[in-house]
């Protein structure tokens, strides 16, 4: 039990660190995402309106925005809950996965859990720290995208008079496939993993420090690449913009109408 909660602080420690020194692309990635990126705009002539279609934004151009609006501080609103909301998914998501997996393996009296079996530990793993990190996810998302430069306490709010409880868990529906992130990115890495050190001399068990930094970049832009338009379709509904807003298929619907395959991948 010491260990586990040893190897769960580590987790939240990691990912305090690091969900604040890539916070400030991760505001840049929120807002493009939140942005409509072949909207319409109506441009009048001489016989009336026209539409024409508008650029898609560009990391580089919403960089631009922040800094001309908000300075260096802009880079940096609501870091804190960001920070805090890494911290418990890490630690939360850790702890339940190694209560599950020594479960599992006491159930089934198997030490090798296959991959599908491992996909759905992770998958509910991940819905066990929802109920606590969702509404910071949504805190944090509607401070980096709202443009009235309002207080997280106004945000909530404003959130709680127009939704009740249930806007701040605006985009959970997006978590049934979600919640395969870490599972995919654990899964990917744990077997080509065992590819590289098939082919390493039976002295060799262990991946040096740079394969497995390499590996670990490469396991988790797989999983994010096949994730990534629910995580779209989930700031799109968690943004502060306000108005009625239809469920995650019906986003990614109106993403793909809107602004085709490109759309969906934005930020």
């Amino acid at each position: 039990m010491e260990e586990v909660a040893i190897e769960a602080g580590s987790a939240a420690i990691g990912g305090i660190i690091s969900s604040s020194a890539l916070f400030p692309l991760e505001v840049v990635k929120t807002k493009m995402q939140a942005m409509g990126g072949k909207g319409k705009e109506k441009q009048e002539g001489g016989d009336g309106e026209e539409d024409t279609a508008a650029e898609p934004p560009t990391a580089l151009g919403v960089a631009k925005e922040v800094y001309e609006t908000a300075g260096v501080p802009g880079f940096y609103k609501g870091m804190h809950f960001s920070a805090m909301q890494s911290a418990m998914e890490k630690g939360l998501y850790f702890i339940a996965y190694t209560a599950l997996k020594s479960i599992y393996k006491q159930i089934t009296s198997l030490d090798d859990i296959g991959t599908i079996s491992n996909l759905g530990l992770g998958c509910i793993s991940e819905w066990c720290h929802l109920p606590f990190t969702l509404p910071l996810d949504a805190l944090t998302t509607a401070l980096a995208t709202d443009t009235k430069n309002r207080s997280a306490y106004l945000i909530m709010s404003t959130v709680f008079a127009e939704k009740g409880l249930q806007g701040m868990y605006s985009g959970v529906q997006a978590f049934v496939v979600l919640c395969l992130k870490p599972a995919i990115q654990y899964t990917v890495f744990e077997k080509v993993k065992a590819l590289i050190l098939a082919g390493k001399a039976s002295s060799q068990k262990t991946l040096s420090a740079i394969e497995a930094f390499l590996l670990g970049m490469v396991a988790r832009t797989v999983a994010t690449i096949i994730v990534f338009p629910y995580t779209r379709a989930k700031v799109m509904l968690q943004s502060s913009d306000s108005g009625a807003k239809p469920d995650i298929p019906g986003m990614l619907k109106k993403i793909y109408e809107e602004e085709g395959v490109e759309g969906i991948f934005q930020g």
